[in-house]
């Protein structure tokens, strides 16, 4: 069943032909929408290969793939509010670590999910690539927490 004007109403981004890029970190413009399909687990993928952030020290730019999988409860996240979101870390200065865990803490925030991870793959400085794993689960997901964790050794 298509969504009707009412649901699409609280979408105060998509579509919108004068939208504001922020350049600082700014996590309010993230925007939700409502599961249609909250009785099943199942995974959504979002995956953003131009991340870019800056180092906290040198102030230098960082450049590194995000990929945020997670499996919904209520409620989901918009994908131009969540470019947008991104994008406002362009001017922030953070390590890679801290980017990804900000990512998941504001992303748990937002919706509530059943389960979500956030992987960085950085592209190398000095020679040495950071890949930072950080996930979050519901008490029926702690096994899936553990076991993706774990994988991300390998």
């Amino acid at each position: 069943m298509p969504r009707d004007e009412k649901e699409l109403e609280q979408l105060s981004l998509l579509g919108n032909q004068g939208t504001k890029y922020d350049f600082g970190y700014t996590p309010e413009v993230l925007e939700t929408f409502d599961n249609k399909h909250p009785e099943r687990d199942y995974i959504v993928t979002l995956d953003c290969p131009e991340f870019t952030s800056l180092c906290p020290k040198t102030g230098q730019p960082d450049f590194g793939h995000i990929v945020i999988r997670y499996i919904p409860r209520q409620r989901m996240v918009e994908s131009k509010s969540l470019k947008l979101y991104l994008f406002s870390f362009r001017n922030h200065g953070d390590f890679h670590e801290d980017c990804v865990n900000i990512i998941l803490k504001d992303l748990v925030a937002l919706m509530d999910p059943r389960y979500i991870e956030v992987v960085g793959n950085f592209n190398p400085r000095g020679g040495i690539s950071i890949i930072p794993f950080a996930n979050y689960g519901d008490d029926d997901h702690q096994d899936m927490v553990r076991a993706r964790l774990l994988a991300n050794f390998a």
